[in-house]
């Protein structure tokens, strides 16, 4: 899976510690690191042949810089993987996220062990494993 930090948030803690939970946990993980670009991150996805992208934001552009991922992916990728947001996203930004696209939404507290569970699912999927 490909881990990334979108826009000029320049925190990324917590991107760095999903990363060691999803390879703890048997996920082979590209970390892109910060102030990242949609098409950086859509590249390197493809690039990488990724079954998943795991999106970090928590400066409040998650909105913009998420659609313009999901948009260019759906151009460039005939089998796109799933998206999945994590960090600081308020709920009121949920629904709008999904329709666009975005498979799983993990702010924090989250337990770590339901978002690997569902990250699991999601890959599995992706490689047409179903559940």
């Amino acid at each position: 899976m490909l881990v990334a930090k979108l826009g000029l948030d320049g925190h990324d803690v917590g991107a760095k510690f999903i990363g060691r939970l999803l390879r703890d946990n048997g996920f082979d993980v590209v970390y892109l690191g910060i102030r990242r670009t949609p098409e950086e991150v859509v590249r390197a996805a493809v690039d990488e042949d990724v079954d998943l992208i795991g999106l970090s934001m928590l400066s409040g552009s998650h909105g913009t810089l998420v659609e313009k991922v999901l948009e260019q992916l759906a151009a460039e990728a005939d089998d796109a993987p799933p998206v999945v947001l994590g960090g600081v996203v308020p709920d009121e930004d949920h629904p709008r996220l999904t329709r666009l696209g975005v498979r799983a939404i993990f702010n924090a507290g989250v337990p770590t062990d339901e978002m690997v569970a569902r990250i699991r699912e999601l890959v599995a999927e992706q490689r047409g494993g179903g559940h």
